[in-house]
């Protein structure tokens, strides 16, 4: 099996997958692969990533087990597609106007992304911090790392900001915090206060 093209990730800004309700009885995730990684983001967020394996996404999918190992083949690879699915919703969130050069378009759909979105984010983390645990999750966590510093650096040259590595890491890393803090302890207003103070702040750097 091919990996995926964690490039193709980074630059996918308008990208959304559709989830269309089954027929059958069971949670509503749809039918087919898609439906497979969005179960296999919900368990990782709400059971941990100990805890996604081939029966448990099937349980959460209502599919025999037999069918999530036919498309992902193994657990690792399970974990790698699920993790490039709630990176397509990432990394799409971080302007509501990609490559506009719009710095007030910045950051506005990352708090949509964490209200109606909170399993991909909440996956996200739960793999940053099963990699303390496992050492072979980390490179996982470096794609995952670098698919947003890329997208993020690629809005923030559209926005006539300066081309700086460390500019970057910091606005990442201030975006990071506040997700983080958001899914923990959900404090909306003041998430949105710090959003809308850093996007001043990059503005004033033009």
């Amino acid at each position: 099996m091919a990996p995926p093209n964690w490039n193709f990730v980074a630059g996918s800004y308008a990208m959304t997958v559709a989830r269309t309700s089954p027929q059958r009885e069971g949670p509503r995730y749809g039918e087919g692969r898609t439906a497979l990684l969005a179960a296999a983001v919900h368990v990782g967020a709400t059971q941990g990533l100990r805890h996604l394996t081939y029966r448990s996404v099937a349980a959460e999918a209502g599919v025999a087990h037999g069918l999530v190992a036919h498309h992902f083949g193994t657990r690792d690879a399970l974990i790698e597609e699920a993790l490039q699915y709630s990176l397509e919703h990432g990394v799409a969130s971080l302007s509501s106007a990609p490559g506009s050069g719009d710095v007030e378009a910045l950051f506005v759909g990352v708090q949509t992304w964490f209200e109606q979105e909170t399993d991909d984010a909440v996956f996200q983390y739960e793999l940053i911090l099963e990699s303390r645990r496992r050492p072979a999750l980390r490179p996982h966590v470096e794609r995952l790392y670098q698919a947003y510093r890329e997208a993020l650096h690629t809005e923030l040259q559209a926005c006539g900001l300066p081309d700086d590595p460390d500019l970057v890491h910091l606005v990442f890393a201030a975006l990071d915090g506040l997700v983080f803090q958001q899914v923990s302890l959900g404090e909306t207003e003041a998430t949105q206060g710090a959003l809308d103070r850093l996007r001043g702040l990059l503005g004033r750097l033009r």
